[in-house]
């Protein structure tokens, strides 16, 4: 069997989905998504998720993203690797006011140690990674470089996507509607200690 290890860029997913106005499936399984990219004769061996807590004043969001990781908590073979925020001042060119924004930071250099770690532990025999990150092209291209018998396949998600990372790997595809369909969570889930984490009521639709 073809050894797969998934890691999967959080936001590079969220923010792909959200331009396509596809919030109900942020209540997303990505276990299960993982599993239904696969093609006949390969194994998830596990799947990597990297993202980083939201720090915005917003307490709805922070209140849904802690439940999304809990639910992904409940997962087997699943591991969580966080960035972090860090606060960015801005400035419009035209009236010179200033404002403070966050910018998600991390998330690459983690990809990239893991799949790295990874390939010279000799864990996966094709490392399937989603993102549409142009940033990612110098790990996947050292994975190929130092591990030519391993494969590295792209998936992008909806509206993202990198004629770099095409170039890098050895295959790549964009997620198809069909297979997010297939991949959401029930929307209950219970918890070891019994308790149950609900859908947000905001992605539903």
């Amino acid at each position: 069997m073809d050894r797969i290890i998934a890691y999967i860029d959080g936001f590079n997913l969220y923010y792909g989905l959200k331009a396509k106005g596809w919030k109900r499936y942020y209540w997303l399984d990505l276990q299960k998504l993982a599993t239904n990219l696969l093609k006949p004769g390969q194994r998830l061996e596990m799947t990597k998720y990297f993202t980083a807590r939201i720090t915005a004043a917003d307490k709805d969001k922070q209140k849904r993203q802690t439940i999304f990781l809990e639910a992904l908590g409940t997962l087997s073979d699943f591991h969580i690797y966080y960035g972090h925020y860090l606060e960015k001042p801005m400035t419009c060119f035209n009236c010179k006011n200033t404002w403070n924004t966050h910018e998600e930071k991390m998330t690459d250099v983690c990809i990239g140690t893991e799949m790295l770690l990874d390939a010279f532990n000799n864990r996966f025999d094709t490392a399937l990674l989603i993102s549409g990150d142009s940033d990612l092209v110098p790990p996947v291209e050292a994975v190929r470089q130092q591990f030519p018998v391993k494969r590295i396949v792209v998936a992008f998600p909806p509206e993202r996507s990198s004629m770099r990372l095409r170039q890098s790997a050895n295959a790549y595809f964009t997620i198809g509607q069909a297979k997010f369909r297939k991949s959401i969570f029930s929307d209950k889930i219970t918890k070891p200690d019994g308790y149950v984490l609900k859908r947000p009521k905001e992605w539903q639709r």
